[in-house]
């Protein structure tokens, strides 16, 4: 069908996450996201599964959204149990960093560094051109950048 199937549903569930930021919400959204896609006998064209699978994600992230008012925020797991605190601080630091961006750069940037997504696959989940993707990417980088700068001189 497409990539290794196990891989591919991490990757749309940490989006789910990082969309949600609530495990089980994640959890639940990821999986409703491939029974639709296994139930869809429309869409079936060769190559445009994983940006078809990111869309489905993505609304049913919106409509979860739409029903629910208030979400808990959770801690994660991996950051309660952590040994190593540097890691742990530069961590945080880069989230909190991260939500200073709009909303459509921190997407654009999760698809391309923590799943790894090429350009091509980012801009058709985003329904951007391939430049648009370089561009907006280019211009996030560098506004991450400046914030991480100022955060260097006031924390130095």
């Amino acid at each position: 069908m497409f990539m290794d199937t196990e891989e591919m549903y991490d990757k749309l569930y940490r989006y789910c996450y990082m969309k949600t930021k609530h495990q089980q919400t994640a959890e639940d959204i990821t999986q409703e996201t491939f029974l639709r896609f296994l139930e869809s006998h429309s869409y079936k064209e060769i190559g445009k599964q994983t940006s078809y699978l990111y869309t489905i994600a993505r609304n049913l992230c919106y409509d979860h959204f739409r029903k629910k008012t208030e979400l808990p925020l959770e801690m994660k797991e991996e950051m309660l149990f952590a040994d190593n605190t540097e890691t742990q601080t530069t961590t945080i630091a880069l989230e909190q960093t991260l939500q200073q961006l709009p909303e459509k750069e921190q997407e654009l940037l999760f698809l391309r560094y923590t799943n790894g997504l090429s350009a091509a696959q980012a801009a058709a989940i985003l329904n951007l051109s391939r430049f648009a993707v370089y561009r907006q990417e280019k211009k996030a980088l560098k506004q991450l950048k400046k914030i991480l700068d100022r955060r260097d001189f006031y924390d130095g």
